[in-house]
């Protein structure tokens, strides 16, 4: 009988053994999982910023090309500085619209503006 109690604790340090290295693997498939969906994230984040860099440069290609084929205006006609500076303006004015940060999200747990004015 000591013999078949010696086997039995042996088994039973083994499933004890196999028990911890899976919640150690757990811990750690939670952790790679965490890390991977950041990269992610930061990943999307540049994306979006790169696309608008691609869409700002595609537009002033293509104002730069639509300038070279149009004939010269005489200088009396010629746009003035003013005009340049608002046309740059409303540039710049569409860029931040697309790269400002997006406005915080409502989680379960916190409060809606709607619910915070009652």
């Amino acid at each position: 009988m000591f013999g078949k109690n010696l086997h039995l604790n042996a088994l039973q340090s083994r499933k004890q053994l196999l028990l911890a290295e899976s919640e150690l693997h757990r811990v750690q498939l939670a952790q790679d999982w965490q890390s991977a969906r950041q990269e992610v994230q930061a990943l999307a984040r540049q994306a979006r910023t790169m696309s608008c860099l691609v869409a700002v440069g595609t537009t002033l290609l293509a104002g730069l090309a639509a300038g070279r084929r149009s004939q010269s205006v005489p200088v009396a006609e010629k746009p003035s500085w003013l005009g340049k500076l608002l046309k740059g303006a409303a540039l710049v004015s569409t860029c931040w619209t697309i790269l400002r940060p997006p406005p915080p999200r409502h989680g379960p747990g916190q409060p809606t503006p709607e619910s915070s004015r009652t």
